[in-house]
């Protein structure tokens, strides 16, 4: 019996998750008998989830729901310990997964590219995805955000030769506080950048640099590394002497703006127009050109095909325009991302007015330790804003925050920083929308603003 077909009925505990409940979706439509739990699922996940009748009909935890015909469950990063689907899954003996194992063991014969770092994972693992897809390989993979062309975020076969696999540092479960990009044990790896993240898993730099080593040491023999030569730590990491390992090094593609439009610079193939733009956008198509280099894929193919990617969902995502005015929304969640994303912006339209606005929402961005990480992150915008939710601070058990403790890290007296989502809007929609562009950074919803209706009033 192969890998795929062996396990047909399977439980996951936190089945809200990004990558889970896409995984729960592709094991679904594949025949298996799906189930889950979570004790809060948003969207997209929950219409997702909904779709295909795997939305659990009451959010929390259910230990009836672990009964001995499983085959297997999954357990998402986001569950306790002492969860007590969990504990109801080990006191029967079932066979408990964190989904990078899971996704390990379906693809332990295949060959595996994992496609790590602080920024620019998730859209060189798409731009891979777009160009194979173009091309008409056979693949399978995994990857953070939706991306055009796609239906899900994973994808698994019994025939696909290769997967490609978006790998993070952060912990695989809790249970196990492994890199997820750990256990998939690739045989080409590539680390676009480290920029200090995860405060709360790796308290000091050289913790968090200690992972993306272990990641390049653990190559197999006839494996690669690929990495940003432009970044410090990271070059002296990938420069490092592996026995019988390919370095391949990487920087920005050649490239110029004409007219606010981005256009690659080749030698063979003259001037490609592409639709992303920004210097970590034009080193995230140098790696993507390495990974598919060593797949296989020609510089004709390669160039035929970047041209049609429109970038991953919420990665640098033109929301709305008109004929002076754009609004732009992106994940950019950590100080390296809110420099580069604010960057790539005012350098793609240096005459227009960037107005950049950044949500502090994860647990690292409200800590007050690491909260100086953003000194100057901001300085590329014309008018800077911040805001954040006390409440998110008080959720996260985070000492209490002050606008003058953002003000002080980012280091810009004219800060105008919000924790009234209502006040936000009020502000944005005040301004003068002309020769000007808005930049929404976050990984949460800015309390839950309408962007719909704020791009509606914005574009007039």
């Amino acid at each position: 019996m192969s890998q795929i077909s062996s396990l047909r009925k399977i439980h996951f505990i936190s089945i809200g998750g990004s990558v889970m409940h896409n995984l729960a979706i592709e094991l679904h439509l594949k025949g298996f008998a799906v189930t889950g739990s979570d004790d809060e699922i948003y969207e997209p996940s929950a219409s997702r989830l909904a779709k295909y009748d795997l939305l659990p009909a009451i959010t929390g935890w259910f230990p009836e729901k672990i009964t001995s015909d499983l085959d297997a469950v999954i357990l998402g990063m986001h569950a306790r310990q002492d969860n007590p689907e969990l504990a109801r899954a080990r006191e029967l003996g079932i066979k408990v997964y964190s989904y990078p194992e899971y996704i390990f063991e379906q693809s332990e014969n295949k060959q595996r590219v994992v496609i790590a770092g602080s920024h620019g994972k998730t859209t060189i693992t798409s731009m891979i995805l777009h160009v194979l897809k173009y091309n008409k390989r056979v693949f399978n993979y995994l990857v953070g955000a939706q991306v055009e062309g796609f239906d899900n975020m994973v994808k698994l076969s019994e025939s696909a030769p290769l997967i490609v696999i978006e790998g993070d540092e952060y912990f695989t479960s809790p249970l196990d506080p492994t890199p997820k990009f750990m256990h998939y044990q690739p045989h080409i790896a590539l680390i676009s950048g480290i920029s200090w993240d995860h405060f709360n898993v790796f308290p000091t730099w050289e913790s968090y640099v200690k992972q993306f080593e272990l990641l390049a040491d653990s190559l197999p023999k006839a494996g690669a590394i690929i990495f940003d030569e432009t970044d410090d730590m990271l070059d002296v990491i990938g420069q490092k002497e592996r026995a019988d390992v390919v370095n391949k090094p990487y920087n920005a593609h050649p490239s110029k703006i004409i007219d606010g439009k981005t256009v690659l610079i080749t030698a063979e193939h003259g001037e490609v127009p592409v639709l992303v733009f920004g210097a970590h956008n034009m080193k995230n198509i140098s790696g993507a050109y390495a990974v598919c280099e060593r797949l296989g894929i020609t510089d004709e193919e390669f160039y035929a095909a970047i041209q049609t990617f429109k970038g991953a969902s919420k990665r640098l995502e033109l929301l709305g325009s008109n004929a002076t005015v754009n609004v732009y929304r992106d994940f950019a969640h950590a100080p390296s991302k809110v420099e580069a994303t604010t960057a790539a912006l005012k350098g793609q339209f240096p005459d227009r007015t960037l107005v950049a606005c950044a949500e502090l929402h994860t647990f690292s961005s409200l800590n007050k330790v690491f909260l100086k990480q953003y000194r100057r992150k901001l300085n590329a915008a014309d008018v800077a804003v911040v805001y954040f939710n006390p409440q998110t601070v008080e959720h996260k058990r985070l000492e209490p925050i002050s606008e003058e403790d953002i003000r002080t890290a980012f280091k810009r007296d004219d800060l105008r920083v919000f924790t009234d989502s209502a006040e936000l809007v009020t502000f944005l929609k005040s301004l003068k929308w002309q020769e000007a562009n808005l930049l929404m950074m976050s990984s949460g919803t800015f309390g839950n603003i309408d962007l719909g209706e704020l791009v509606d009033v914005i574009l007039g």
